[in-house]
This record gives C-alpha cells, structure tokens and sequence, in this order.
C-alpha cells in the first residue's frame, strides 16, 4: 500500500517561514524517496506503518502508535525523547539487538553520553536535529556512526519524528537494521 508522503513545515510561523535556522548539513533538504526498493523489508514496512498512522496533514505522535502492532521492530527499534533548550535526547526505549550490537544497556540514558559521536560528529549531530526541528524523516545505510560490537559491519536506519500536537516534534523513533561483513542480517 502506498502513501503520500508527509511534507509538513512543523515550525513553520504563520505566514509559512520557518522559525528553525540550525545548521542540518546533507539532511537540511533530506527527502525519503518515492522508490524505496533498496531499502529493507523491515525500514519500508516501518516507514509505511508510520505514514500509515498519521493524521492528514501532520505528524503522527505517540498516541497514535499501537504497540501490538510493532513487534516486528521492537528489537531493533529505539524511542528518544527530545528536550529543548538546549536540544537534547534522552533513550527511553531501546531494543534488545540494538542493546546486543552498542554492548550495553541504554535506557534512560541521555544520546550524546551513550554515543559522543551524536554531539561531536557534525552528520549525526545534524541528523537528530533535522528530524528534531524540521519534523522530517531520514534514513541512511552504511558505516556505523555509533561505537558497535565488531561483528557488526553495516547500519540502515530509519528515523521518524513524533509530535503530540502534529507539528512540534516531543520524541524520535528509530529503527536501526545492523549487518555482517557479508551482508547478512544480524
């Protein structure tokens, strides 16, 4: 099933300008692509499940989701709470693979003393703050940006702002699928 994407300015000031002039690098224009082929089953399957739980117009927030319908991510999903001033992000739900490939427990934790890189690497940093104060999904595969068990080769994930009120993003949700050295799922 297909689903138009979610274009929404959700800081926009009356009048339609962005408040927001942070600095969002190679995610200031970001866009999710109308082919997502390449993507995995489970980053399509979660994109569409958010598109899916939106309502018209605005961003779906943590009312909308319906937990029974997520437990084919929730190992590998992770939720942050974002606070502002300054813009900060606390772990309030991290899943057992994504515990298993960082080596350590993370809930509860604030992101940039779990993974320095999140404040120190000017990417990530830019990336939580794009989906933060832009509203806008990202997704990405690769190298880990985060310090992983050795195993663990390749990342895709997948990063979808919640707002409560549609427009003012309160948390992110996230779903990261983590790879061997061939290519295989792990």
């Amino acid at each position: 099933m297909a689903y138009p994407a979610i274009d929404l300015h959700v800081n926009a000031a009356p009048g339609g300008s962005a408040e927001v002039d942070g600095d969002y690098g190679e995610w200031a224009d970001h866009r999710i692509p109308e082919d997502r082929s390449l993507w995995h089953p489970l980053s399509r399957q979660f994109y569409d499940y958010w598109l899916s739980i939106a309502p018209p117009g605005l961003l779906p927030g943590r009312q909308h989701v319906r937990p029974e319908q997520m437990s084919r991510w929730l190992s590998r999903m992770w939720l942050l709470d974002v606070f502002r001033e300054p813009l900060r992000f606390r772990c309030r739900l991290v899943g057992s693979e994504m515990v298993r490939s960082i080596g350590q427990e993370v809930t509860g934790r604030w992101l940039d003393e779990v993974n320095p890189s999140s404040v120190n690497d000017s990417n990530s940093r830019q990336r939580f703050c794009a989906v933060a104060e832009l509203g806008c999904a990202t997704w990405r595969r690769g190298s880990p940006r985060w310090a992983r068990q050795p195993d663990f080769h390749s990342v895709e994930s997948l990063l979808l702002p919640l707002a409560a009120d549609g427009r003012r993003v309160d948390k992110i949700v996230a779903v990261s699928i983590t790879f061997d050295r061939t290519g295989r799922l792990i």
